[in-house]
């Protein structure tokens, strides 16, 4: 027997050990956003030139066009999102020069031909698709050489421009119709006698020229230009000539030095949570705790793996959701153990309460892992950049907990339990310690469920009243602004960076110390792409400061709002209809009830503290509406099983049912403690020890998971035992507790 359980032990550390060398060269491959590797990124509202309606194959044409436009810059880890139907948001991380990297993908290098009146007579439609080429002109000066695709629109519309009185057509480049005009710009030399050149004043207006008849020929594009001039202007048409203009609407970029230090911390974070919840597990479960301890590793690398399979890109956020999704998964093993270990009570043998235990706790399991499931995915439908990073890694996370810690963590200890080794040794697999005449505590909650609803609405009262008073502290994501957040090796004084913002004349909104080397200056005005560089260049040449500058316009703050809005009602009514089919839809009414409860109590924590509420605040909502859903259905499950073994025509008496509420929660108590401090356990390290950027999104769901255990524990089954008293003794239409 012992020899079978040490060849277990070998084929298990030799797993994790293929799993160790497997996963260096994906870490090393893995994708890493710019919140830890730095560059920036830049969300651009789309439009067309002519003001014609915008379709999604413009959209899409835009964005692979901004493809090609990145990899004129050679950067290798692009990131292009299309955003509702008329965004783009483009991330660049390790770009090292964002200046060029702004200015090429600023410029839509829309080519269009015009009259002298500035009227459209024909856009970049009609050239070939990368046919734009260096050339020379009949003087043998550089000039830039085009294709033409339409070749019976464009003799028609020279054709019209030749029997004009002027005669002239006009080539612009990213033509700007509140400033650009022929008119302002100035005749220089005359090329033979076709060809006219707009003046240096008007850098968007490549070339004028006299059209004496129609042609439908290529097209050569004369100016006083130098040979990089016409390499540039090349490059950029050939990545594509488009029929829209790209107008920024948000921006952030971020130091390199931030990255680093945010995935060091976060990292160190990350491994010392994980570490504290095996130790937990070995702890209170033995010898299954230390293969659960194992499993989570596998569980990491295989959410990694995914994700790097999936393209993924690594965020601060991602990194969050991994670890408290480590959290997490640990549930699933802590739900069978209790299930094995009741059975253990019972006087069942180890190998056939492995069997129940395990059979048991697969309902639990699979409802509370498939309503997470629901909410990541209306995260990632719903949610902008940052959140659907989160939301990607906790999808990938929720599927995996289902093979690597139910399948995979049950067929490893089901090798021990086969071999009869822990038959008598209970404690030693599993933390088992028999009672004899020792009459276990029950807490009877429903007797004190009165006292504890009102406890519960004066909470709610004096949460209400404090966010009335105190209000919401809104980050520059709801309110519109910029952030700008400074990194330097010299301590900063507070009154020097004031009087900076009033020289850069910006509207200092806010000004955060987090210590003497590093600040958070928000501003009420919305940067404009000029003004960030002038920001940057100013702090790096007066402080030699590292910065992070994030952009927020009206339009978006607008769309997150709605956004938000949106992406909480559809997670709350996804969670109704499901629990209301798996369950009973007073289960439903309590636990959204439960949910509402959790949420406003984040909410009024965060007024009262004065705590900043941003985009990823609401990924840590949703995620805290996932947990603790999560909790009150293993709660409301073990209510329906308990239903099963009464009178199965009509409800039990309201005696009854208050006996099965009490029985259902004290028999989960053990185990919704143990869960919850294995997920707070990498909050707190991520709090403690993470990166600043995610410490309020950490402290949202330090609250939220409090909150969470509380709700399912006094206020779900509370609620739902005053509901359902009104139908004791009733008949019952539909056996609706049995799976």
């Amino acid at each position: 027997m012992k020899s079978k359980v040490f060849r277990n032990i070998c084929l298990v550390v030799i797993i994790l050990g293929i799993v160790g060398l497997v996963s260096i060269p994906i870490l090393k491959d893995i994708k890493f956003g710019l919140d830890l590797k730095g560059g920036f990124e830049v969300l651009y509202q789309v439009d067309t030139i002519d003001g014609s309606e915008l379709d999604s194959d413009i959209v899409n044409n835009t964005a692979k066009t901004l493809n090609k436009r990145i990899d004129v810059l050679g950067v290798s880890e692009p990131e292009i999102v299309i955003e509702g139907s008329d965004k783009i948001r483009v991330k660049l991380a390790g770009v090292t020069d964002q200046k060029t990297a702004r200015e090429t993908l600023g410029k839509a290098a829309s080519l269009s031909f015009r009259d002298s009146s500035d009227k459209l007579i024909m856009s970049s439609s009609v050239l070939k698709a990368g046919g734009a080429s260096v050339g020379r002109d009949q003087y043998g000066k550089p000039a830039v050489s085009l294709k033409i695709s339409d070749n019976e629109t464009f003799y028609k519309k020279t054709k019209e421009i030749s029997e004009t009185d002027d005669k002239l057509i006009v080539i612009w480049l990213d033509f700007d119709e509140s400033s650009d005009s022929y008119s302002k710009t100035k005749m220089t030399t005359s090329l033979g006698e076709t060809i006219n050149l707009c003046g240096t004043d008007a850098s968007n207006c490549l070339s004028a020229a006299t059209v004496s008849q129609g042609f439908s020929g290529d097209v050569i594009i004369q100016g006083d230009f130098t040979e990089q001039e016409v390499k540039s202007l090349v490059d950029l048409i050939n990545s594509g000539s488009l029929p829209t203009k790209l107008t920024e609407i948000s921006s952030k970029t971020v130091a390199a030095s931030f990255g680093d230090s945010s995935l060091t911390k976060t990292c160190i974070a990350g491994i010392v949570g994980v570490s504290l919840i095996i130790l937990l597990m070995i702890v209170v479960y033995r010898f299954a705790g230390f293969i659960s301890g194992a499993c989570i590793l596998i569980y990491a690398f295989t959410t990694l793996f995914i994700f790097w399979l999936v393209g993924g890109v690594l965020t601060l956020p991602g990194i969050a959701a991994m670890v408290i999704g480590i959290g997490m998964a640990i549930d699933s093993s802590v739900i069978s153990f209790a299930r094995i270990k009741d059975e253990l009570s019972g006087g069942t043998k180890l190998q056939m309460a492995y069997v129940n235990g395990n059979k048991s706790s697969f309902s639990s399991i699979f409802d509370s892992n498939l309503t997470t499931l629901i909410v990541a995915i209306v995260l990632f439908i719903l949610g902008e950049s940052s959140v659907k990073g989160f939301a990607t890694m906790l999808i990938i996370s929720t599927i995996v907990t289902m093979f690597v810690m139910v399948l995979i963590n049950r067929s490893l200890l089901k090798l021990f339990v086969k071999t009869g080794t822990f038959d008598n040794k209970l404690n030693l697999f599993i933390g088992y310690k028999e009672k004899k005449n020792k009459k276990k505590f029950e807490f009877n909650y429903v007797k004190h469920s009165k006292k504890i609803l009102m406890f519960t609405v004066c909470i709610i009262i004096a949460g209400a009243v404090a966010l009335f008073r105190t209000g919401l502290k809104l980050g520059i994501d709801f309110k519109g602004g910029t952030s700008i957040t400074l990194k330097a090796s010299t301590a900063f004084v507070e009154k020097d960076l004031k009087s900076d913002v009033e020289k850069l004349g910006l509207n200092l909104q806010e000004l955060e110390m987090i210590d003497k080397n590093n600040v958070i200056i928000k501003v009420e005005d919305s940067l404009a792409q000029e003004q960030v560089l002038n920001s940057e260049n100013y702090f790096k040449e007066k402080y030699q400061a590292q910065t992070e500058i994030g952009v927020v316009s009206n339009v978006v703050k607008k769309q997150l709002i709605k956004n938000a809005i949106i992406s909480l009602c559809v997670a709350l009514i996804c969670i109704i209809i499901y629990i209301s089919i798996r369950f009973r839809f007073s289960f439903a009414i309590s636990g959204i009830f439960a949910l509402a409860h959790d949420v406003f109590l984040v909410i009024a924590v965060f007024s009262l503290l004065k705590l900043e509420i941003n985009s990823m605040f609401i990924a840590a909502i949703l995620s805290i509406i996932g947990y603790s859903i999560n909790d009150t259905i293993v709660t409301f499950d073990r209510i329906r099983e308990n239903l099963k073994e009464k009178e199965k025509d009509k409800m039990p008496s309201k005696e009854v049912l208050a006996g099965i509420v009490n029985k259902s929660l004290n028999q989960i108590f053990g185990r919704s403690v143990i869960t919850t401090i294995t997920t707070l356990l990498p909050v707190i390290a991520l709090i403690v020890l993470g990166a600043h950027e995610i410490i309020n999104f950490n402290i949202a769901l330090l609250i939220g998971l409090i909150a969470g255990v509380y709700s399912s524990l006094f206020v779900a089954s509370q609620l739902w035992f005053l509901i359902e008293k009104h139908y004791a003794g009733k008949t019952i239409k539909k056996k609706w507790y049995e799976e």
